[in-house]
């Protein structure tokens, strides 16, 4: 395990102690989940989580303040507070994804991550939630959707360490790698 990996681990393990004592675990997952959606959409918030030369007070200002505009709960907004004051700020998109999968797994709850060249609408993330519930045999489901436009079209979805790509930029290095050994 990396040393970020056990940093991240132990952090999401107080996290998760705290903010069940409380009765925040559901507030604390969609400001988790909302947070992450933010990173994902913004380089330039990637760049303050990864930004070793600047002041860890700096990054807790940027942060506490990106969290009040989101009105994210006072826990959320302290907790990435401590981790930006302890230095540990580049490990907070694992805490993340770390209280998500520890939040499903004691819910009983299948992770699946679906990556799309578009993203997708409440339509289309039930026709995928229906499938994954067919192959999986369970409704507990906790879906996580990104968009990556290089796949041109189609779905690569990912079901603990099962991968199922039907992205059209995968048959097309497929059929690239082919039609190179024919010739």
């Amino acid at each position: 395990m990396s040393s970020s990996a056990s940093i991240a681990k132990r952090y999401v393990k107080a996290l998760f102690e705290l903010a069940d004592s409380m009765g925040k675990i559901d507030v604390i997952a969609r400001d988790l989940s909302d947070l992450d959606a933010m990173i994902g959409a913004s380089d330039d918030l990637r760049d303050v989580i990864k930004a070793s030369a600047m002041s860890r007070d700096d990054q807790a200002k940027i942060m506490e303040s990106i969290l009040t505009k989101a009105g994210a709960d006072d826990l959320m907004v302290k907790f990435v507070g401590t981790i930006c004051m302890n230095g540990r700020l580049f490990a907070l998109p694992q805490m993340i994804k770390g209280f998500l999968a520890d939040l499903a797994k004691r819910r009983g709850e299948i992770s699946a991550e679906v990556i799309s060249a578009v993203p997708l609408d409440a339509s289309h993330q039930a026709d995928v939630m229906e499938a994954i519930a067919s192959v999986t045999k369970s409704d507990k489901i906790a879906l996580e959707t990104s968009v990556d436009p290089s796949l041109i079209g189609g779905l690569v979805v990912r079901i603990g360490s099962r991968m199922i790509d039907t992205s059209i930029k995968t048959k097309l290095n497929r059929l690239e790698a082919a039609m190179k050994g024919v010739g």
